[in-house]
């Protein structure tokens, strides 16, 4: 029997502006997205039935799952009844602006596109990923890309370094829907400057970038939970250049090579109930490793389809 492992790397935004409201009700959006190190691990084994388990028992593994609605919508595009079974180890924090569940998704379709043998090609399962949901087509592929519309135009832009990276979650979560219906243009603020940030990413000056960038969100999720800019706020004072990822409410922080504070940083954060993570920027979103019969590796590939 041969066994699939495959990571399902998280994301941040760069950059997230809102542009304005679509004819759908969703919000058009022009983003810088980056994979991260940290991700879930997803194990996939043959079998007759459809069937989806996790180390997380609080999570739900119904077919509201995005790992089953993406199984599902490649079924109906397959024309099949394929089977498979899933078991989800959970890393990313869900509710965190971390695009977990459609890192998730995104591993399914790549893995089960090769393990299924339906060769679809990047585009055909780009308009799957992007019905099951709107960060789903990013982390097909991951690295650095420009995003816009509400998710499902992805342009890759050349890799950034492997800078190290800080992610700090309060024990709390939101709910996206929330944060976008009481989102007003009016008072968010300074907008990002994409067309900057393209350039510093191009130019690989990762750190000129943080002077353009910005997250609209971050004012609607600072009024709700103070605790989080009071946190960026905090963060700052080291000298760190600090956002807020997605709806939130997870923080990051880009970290200089040689920063030492990171230990006494996180200290404070997780005494004060705050989930925090330690990792480096990535090149790309899902990484797939085979196990044949037996146990034996076949090795890690890093996976774009094709």
């Amino acid at each position: 029997m041969t066994v699939v492992k495959a990571l399902a790397r998280a994301k941040i935004n760069l950059s997230l502006d809102i542009l304005g409201k679509r004819s759908d009700g969703y919000h058009e959006l022009e983003s810088i997205m980056q994979s991260v190190t940290l991700a879930d691990e997803l194990v996939f084994r043959p079998a007759a039935a459809v069937s989806l388990t996790a180390s997380d028992p609080n999570l739900a593994v119904d077919e509201s799952n995005t790992v089953l609605r993406a199984v599902r919508r490649l079924q109906e595009a397959a024309g099949g009844d394929h089977g498979v079974e899933i078991f989800l180890r959970k890393r990313i924090p869900s509710g965190a602006g971390l695009g977990g569940g459609s890192a998730d998704a995104s591993a399914v379709l790549v893995v089960l596109n090769r393990l299924w043998g339906l060769n679809l090609s990047l585009p055909a399962l780009t308009e799957i990923a992007a019905d099951v949901g709107s960060d789903v087509p990013f982390c097909l592929t991951g690295g650095t890309a420009l995003v816009r519309g509400r998710g499902e135009r992805v342009a890759c832009l050349p890799p950034l370094p492997a800078a190290r990276i800080l992610l700090a979650k309060p024990p709390v979560t939101v709910a996206t829907a929330e944060i976008y219906r009481r989102f007003r243009a009016a008072a968010t603020g300074r907008r990002p400057e994409t067309e900057k940030i393209i350039t510093a990413v191009k130019n690989k000056r990762i750190h000129e970038l943080t002077s353009a960038w910005g997250n609209l969100l971050e004012k609607v999720v600072f009024t709700l939970l103070p605790e989080v800019a009071e946190a960026k706020v905090w963060l700052q004072t080291y000298d760190l250049p600090v956002l807020m990822t997605g709806s939130g409410p997870t923080l990051f922080a880009l970290l200089p090579e040689g920063f030492s504070k990171t230990r006494e940083i996180r200290a404070v954060l997780e005494e004060k109930g705050w989930w925090t993570y330690q990792g480096r920027l990535a090149g790309k979103g899902v990484a797939v490793r085979t196990c044949q019969k037996g146990g034996e590796d076949g090795g890690e590939e890093t996976v774009s389809p094709d």
